[in-house]
C-alpha cells in the first residue's frame, strides 16, 4: 500500500516536473537582436543610397574647387590648398539637410515603417521587453548617423588631400585664425567635428523616433522632423526672436566651424552638445512612454 502510494506520488511528481513550464518566456540575447537590427538597417537599399549620396558631397565640392578655384566668400574660400578643411566644410553643408534626412529616414522606418508593414506587432508580442525594443531601434538609428558622418568625413579627408593638398610646410591645416597646425592636430580637430556632428544627429534621431512611435506613416515622420528643422532655422534668423534661440536645436550648428580656429574655442561646441543631449533625452523618453503603452 505504501509502495503503491510512493510510486504514484513519484509518478505524479515526475509528471508535474515534466509539465511545469519554464520560468517565463525565453528572451533573445541582446547581442543577437542588435546584430539582426544592424543587418536589416544597413542592407536596406534606401540606407545604402543615402550613404552613397552623402559620400559624394565632399567629392563634388573638392572637384569643383580644384577645377574652378575658390568661390568668392564663406568657409569654402579656405579649402583651396588647405585640403583638411574640406571634411569640416562638407559636414557643415550636409548638416543643414542631408544628414538629418538620412537619420530621419532610418527612424521613420524603425517604428512607423514596421507598423505600416505589420511587423511591429510581431515585435511587440515577442518575448522582448519594450525598453529593449526601443534600445535596439535607437542603436540602429545611431548606426546610420555614425555611418553617414564617417562617409562624409573619410571621403572629405581623402578628396581634400588628393585634389587640394595639405597646407603649407607643416602639411597640416591653415586655421581661420591664420596659424598653421600639424597633420596630427588637424586630424584630431576633424575627428572632433565628426563626433560633435554625430551628437547633433543623435538628437534628431531621438526626436524622429518619438514621432515614429506615434504614427504608422513614415512620411509623416519625415515631414514633421524636417519641417521642424526648417522652422527652427527660420526662427533663428529673426532678430526679434533671439529669446527662442537657446531652445532651438539648430541654433548652435554653425559652431562646427570653431574647430578651424586657433586657439580652439569650446563654448559653442559644448553648449550645442548640451542642447542636443536634452533633445536626446526628451525624444527617447517620449519614445519609451509611447511604446510602453502601445497595444500589440
Amino acid at each position: 500500500m505504501t509502495a503503491s502510494r510512493t510510486t504514484a506520488s513519484g509518478t505524479t511528481s515526475g509528471r508535474e516536473e515534466r509539465s511545469t513550464p519554464a520560468s517565463g518566456p525565453v528572451r533573445a540575447p541582446l547581442g543577437r537582436l542588435l546584430r539582426s537590427e544592424l543587418r536589416w538597417v544597413l542592407r536596406r537599399p534606401r540606407t545604402q543610397i543615402a550613404l552613397g549620396l552623402l559620400a559624394l558631397v565632399p567629392v563634388l565640392i573638392g572637384i569643383g574647387i580644384a577645377v574652378a578655384g575658390s568661390p568668392g566668400g564663406g568657409l569654402l574660400t579656405q579649402i583651396a590648398g588647405n585640403g583638411l578643411v574640406l571634411p569640416v566644410a562638407a559636414l557643415s553643408i550636409s548638416l543643414t539637410l542631408l544628414l538629418p534626412l538620412a537619420v530621419t529616414m532610418a527612424a521613420a522606418d524603425a517604428l512607423a515603417g514596421e507598423s505600416a508593414h505589420g511587423t511591429l506587432r510581431g515585435l511587440l508580442l515577442a518575448p522582448v521587453s519594450r525598453t529593449r525594443l526601443v534600445l535596439v531601434k535607437a542603436v540602429g538609428v545611431l548606426t546610420v548617423a555614425v555611418s553617414a558622418v564617417a562617409a562624409v568625413t573619410v571621403l572629405g579627408i581623402i578628396t581634400g588631400l588628393a585634389l587640394l593638398g595639405p597646407s603649407g610646410s607643416t602639411h597640416g591645416l591653415l586655421t581661420l585664425s591664420g596659424t598653421e597646425i600639424g597633420p596630427g592636430s588637424a586630424l584630431v580637430r576633424v575627428s572632433l567635428a565628426a563626433t560633435w556632428t554625430v551628437g547633433q544627429l543623435a538628437a534628431v534621431g531621438a526626436v524622429a523616433l518619438a514621432v515614429s512611435s506615434a504614427t504608422e506613416h513614415p512620411l509623416v515622420v519625415l515631414a514633421a522632423v524636417l519641417g521642424a528643422l526648417i522652422v527652427f532655422g527660420v526662427l533663428s534668423a529673426i532678430p526679434a526672436l533671439d529669446w527662442l534661440q537657446p531652445v532651438l536645436l539648430t541654433t548652435g550648428w554653425f559652431a562646427i566651424v570653431d574647430v578651424l580656429r586657433d586657439p580652439l574655442p569650446l563654448d559653442g561646441l559644448a553648449t550645442s552638445s548640451l542642447r542636443a543631449g536634452c533633445y536626446l533625452l526628451i525624444g527617447l523618453g517620449l519614445t519609451l512612454a509611447r511604446t510602453a503603452t502601445r497595444e500589440a
